[in-house]
């Protein structure tokens, strides 16, 4: 477990040193405007990360075939939609063992996108549970997990206003900042069965090393939850 913890950091690390690589080729192309943007779209942030997370399931004797991260193994069928493409997919004996969903929220647009992220968790893990019932993806429920990672920032950390409505939003929100709004929805969407796993952690390019401020979204539950999975199929004899 210790290595596989500083793999983990390592990862994390290795996921802002890509991002600022692709900021600079943006800056040197003259689109500094469109800096963030370019970043995000050039991809490949969460590689290292899902290389670590698909080591669980070689190491367990699935085949490489089987773990995927290109996008005709990562295009899974919904109900509400046609399809939508996970980040990493593992499908063994045509069944779906585990997908899994990362997300990179980046300083100052993490907190404004906030409500869009969440809409996007619920609206994934719904449709695709949604496609098991009607026997789309295969004949166990899947397994789903998701991975967030918040840039420590002041417009992130510091405590943001809530717009008032006919109805007052929950007590729980007042005074919160926008990394705290993660904690309260992510740990909620873990406890009403919206994922069976969920990893939260917050990170900067300054400060590299994760910080796991909810016991329950940690790195340690994380990996638990997918050893879990991975021992549950072996008594169903996979891989």
């Amino acid at each position: 477990m210790a290595s596989l913890r500083e793999d983990f950091e390592l990862a994390v690390a290795a996921y802002w040193q890509t991002k600022e690589k692709q900021g600079d080729v943006a800056r040197k192309m003259r689109s500094t405007a469109e800096g963030t943007a370019k970043t995000v779209r050039g991809g490949g942030h969460f590689n290292p990360l899902i290389n670590l997370i698909s080591r669980f399931f070689t190491d367990a004797g699935y085949p490489l075939e089987s773990v995927g991260v290109r996008r005709n193994q990562v295009t899974l069928p919904g109900f509400f939609r046609p399809n939508k493409q996970w980040d990493l997919v593992v499908v063994h004996k045509e069944t779906l063992v585990a997908a899994i969903e990362m997300k990179g929220l980046g300083a100052p647009s993490s907190g404004k996108n906030y409500n869009n992220r969440v809409e996007e968790a619920i609206g994934n893990a719904a449709d695709l549970s949604r496609a098991y019932r009607e026997g789309l993806i295969g004949p166990e429920k899947p397994w789903l997990g998701y991975f967030y990672l918040v840039e420590d920032d002041p417009t992130s950390r510091d405590p943001v206003d809530i717009n008032s409505g006919p109805f007052p939003a929950e007590e729980l929100w007042v005074g919160r900042s926008y990394q705290e709004r993660y904690e309260i929805g992510a740990t909620r969407l873990v406890e009403d069965d919206f994922y069976d796993s969920i990893c939260y952690v917050v990170s900067s390019p300054k400060d590299p090393l994760p910080q796991e401020p909810v016991r329950l979204l940690d790195w340690q539950h994380f990996c638990a939850g997918i050893k879990s999975r991975i021992e549950y199929l072996a008594g169903l004899d996979y891989p």
